[in-house]
């Protein structure tokens, strides 16, 4: 919100940046190849140490701009991948203030969302099981996956990445280009011409910029396509 936000922001810094291989044990006790990862480290920073480690499945996550903490709370995705694929146990402080650990499947992993989007929990580290692979294809994944990126998404501008979650059996993007959308602004926020998924900051965009925008663009699609569009970013504030 323009306003700002009647709360307290802590970031998490310290050891909670610490990424490192680990030996993760499955419930069926069979050992595992993995990584430890602080819940502020971030995604690039744990896909390029599995890559040194020829450890293979966090691919995907080469690149988008964000912590390991982050895309758990969301099961962040792309390119085939998502966290609930490799997460193997995450540790968290629960609303009483206790240190708990819940598996992967405890999560609740589902489209864009987890356990946490439920319950008030902070992530404070997480372990991975990742499979053993070879180094030299991971990194060539890892680099498609960046040159996908940048040749598909309005990396030149500051956004908050993905505005909108895929509706089943569409994709956003296509139908706010089909609607006419692209390049649509109100102040500094824009639809990006380039992938009409993204809502960018062109200069000076304020939050109701950016919320002006999103909303027009649900409404046109809802009344061109019938299709309701749900914001994948997170509001905080009075917006």
């Amino acid at each position: 919100s323009d306003q700002g936000f009647d709360g307290v922001m802590i970031r998490l810094g310290g050891d909670f940046l610490t990424c490192k291989t680990a030996l993760t044990e499955r419930t069926d006790n069979l050992s595992v190849n993995g990584l430890y990862a602080g819940a502020a480290a971030s995604l690039s920073k744990v896909a390029q140490l599995a890559a040194e480690e020829s450890l293979s499945g966090m691919e995907f996550a080469f690149g988008i701009p964000g912590t390991i903490g982050g895309a758990v709370v969301m099961n962040a995705g792309a390119y085939g991948g998502e966290m609930k694929q490799v997460v193997h146990s995450v540790r968290l402080l629960d609303e009483e203030l206790r240190v708990v650990t819940l598996s992967g499947e405890e999560m609740a992993f589902g489209y864009r969302s987890s356990i946490l989007k439920q319950r008030q929990m902070i992530v404070l580290s997480v372990e991975l099981k990742l499979m053993s692979g070879d180094q030299e294809q991971i990194r060539q994944k890892m680099n498609e996956n960046m040159s996908a990126r940048r040749e598909k998404q309005p990396l030149e501008y500051p956004s908050a990445g993905s505005t909108f979650k895929r509706p089943e059996g569409y994709f956003a993007g296509e139908l706010i280009m089909k609607a006419g959308l692209a390049g649509f602004r109100i102040g500094g926020a824009e639809v990006s011409k380039k992938h009409c998924g993204f809502v960018i900051n062109t200069g000076g965009a304020t939050a109701s910029d950016v919320q002006q925008v999103i909303c027009e663009v649900q409404r046109q699609v809802k009344h061109r396509f019938g299709v309701e569009l749900e914001p994948e970013v997170i509001f905080l504030g009075e917006l």
